[in-house]
């Protein structure tokens, strides 16, 4: 399992995943996406995946998403720091190359990190992280818009039918009246 730390290092946001980080750690990626602001003194943001064994789609289109956060709120490319060559290869096919700059050089990392509470979300909230996260993936290139196509639509669909069966017995109580 997984585990997402952070720091607030020299003015940089410092986001460290350490093992195998799946899609249960979404929700605590996305609530560190939220805070990440303009007015706060940071100047740009670091994602260490020195220690990170593995890492899945739906994290890496939720780092994707940090980056068009911190593009927009902190006017900058945030850095991605790999030493796993495994990692940067899949990096760079994912297209991360144009949304961070990736490097090796842990000098712009810091250990001294706290781990991330773990935010529970109800499953239909972790499905829409899951949609929003690959289709940031998918807006990258056409090798990854191919690969998540069908996902992307599974789980909509799902999440269109979860919607329905909800709101339909709402629907029919409000008709009564």
């Amino acid at each position: 399992m997984g585990k997402i730390l952070f720091a607030n290092h020299n003015d940089m946001y410092v986001l460290k995943f350490e093992g195998d980080v799946r899609v249960c750690l979404g929700p605590t990626i996305s609530t560190f996406l939220n805070s990440i602001h303009r007015d706060c003194g940071i100047n740009g943001t670091v994602i260490d995946l020195r220690q990170a064994t593995g890492i899945d789609s739906t994290s890496l289109g939720l780092l994707a998403k940090i980056s068009l956060r911190c593009q927009e709120q902190l006017e900058r490319l945030p850095t991605i720091v790999s030493t796993n060559e495994d990692i940067t290869r899949l990096l760079y096919s994912m297209g991360f190359d144009k949304l961070f700059v990736i490097d090796d050089d842990a000098s712009r990392c810091c250990d001294d990190v706290t781990e991330l509470p773990a935010q529970i979300v109800s499953d239909s909230v972790l499905r829409e992280q899951v949609i929003e996260a690959h289709r940031a993936l998918m807006n990258l290139n056409e090798t990854n818009l191919v690969a998540f196509k069908d996902l992307v639509n599974a789980l909509q669909q799902e999440q269109d039918t979860s919607s329905a069966a909800v709101s339909q017995p709402m629907n029919k109580a409000v008709g009564r009246r």
